[in-house]
């Protein structure tokens, strides 16, 4: 059965645009770590998107040992049928952090959509834990999700979407962006469906999402946010399939180490004080929204 959660998200969730550093200073990773309240004690590694899920799966367990995660563990699932494991969604429960490796999101999101161990992973978040992924990983959390687009193309049905795991209701997920110049992929999709907003994440970086709307950046890249909630004009309802775009009015933002962004309210918020400002905009919306229930 599919959960229907109506509140906000009291955990944290990190994509990340794929290519980060498994072997030297292991920023990205550490910072992943960092996250649970008490510290990281199990770390559950999902390679399912992996063509070669042992050879991917071995890279994250020395990682994550490197950094001194007591127990890594990983769950190899290669089949719908695999999904439906009870053991498996009890090791959801248990573990502080789960990782989403790289691969191909569609395998991904095909194998574990609509599972119990995709609806674990969804409450694990939910109720406080910390879901990350990367690459594949990354692209998967979004409810509509990219699975294939030529770069460097704005033309109408370049980019191919299908429904990704739910994690993340209000922007697609693009990754190794900057590297792989991914940007009119974002283009069309705002330009298609203005109320979403795009997140490109670079290489070696991640963004930490808390309250499912606040974003925090951090690594070595930078972070590409196209809105397209201020969108005058584009001509893509009215064009053929191939034809090219034209949109009037797209924002984009680029965010670096110590940059925020608000989701719910299109907000870029600056490095500077980045942490008492993202706090600032929770009480504001916490406040906001207890006045607006109170009879």
């Amino acid at each position: 059965m599919t959960l229907g959660f109506r509140s906000k998200p009291k955990g944290t969730l990190v994509p990340v645009g794929g290519n980060e550093d498994k072997q030297k200073g292991l920023h990205v990773l550490r910072r992943i770590c960092s996250l649970p309240d008490g510290g990281t004690k199990i770390v559950e590694v999902i390679p399912t998107a992996s063509s070669e899920p042992k050879e991917t799966a071995d890279q994250y367990l020395q990682a994550f040992s490197r950094i001194g995660i007591p127990t890594v563990r990983v769950m190899n699932i290669q089949s719908r049928a695999e999904a439906h494991d009870e053991a498996l969604v009890e090791r959801i429960r248990e573990a502080d952090v789960v990782f989403m490796t790289g691969g191909d999101q569609l395998r991904l999101a095909h194998l574990l959509g609509g599972t119990p161990v995709c609806e674990a992973i969804k409450r694990h978040y939910h109720n406080g834990g910390v879901v990350a992924g990367t690459s594949a990983g990354a692209a998967a959390m979004s409810s509509t999700m990219i699975f294939e687009g030529e770069a460097g193309v704005v033309h109408k049905g370049n980019v191919r979407m299908t429904p990704g795991l739910g994690l993340i209701e209000t922007a697609v997920v693009d990754t190794h962006f900057v590297a792989r110049g991914r940007f009119t992929r974002l283009i069309e999709v705002v330009a298609g469906n203005p109320g979403y907003v795009g997140m490109g994440v670079g290489e070696d970086t991640g963004v930490i999402i808390r309250d499912g709307h606040l974003l925090e950046v951090f690594g070595g890249g930078v972070v590409v946010i196209i809105d397209g909630h201020h969108l005058q004009y584009s001509n893509i309802s009215a064009i053929e399939m191939g034809a090219p775009i034209a949109a009037e009015h797209i924002v984009l933002h680029t965010l670096v180490e110590g940059c925020g962004y608000d989701l719910d309210e299109q907000r870029f918020i600056p490095p500077k004080g980045t942490k008492e400002t993202v706090k600032a905009a929770k009480d504001a919306k916490d406040t906001k929204t207890a006045k607006e229930a109170t009879p």
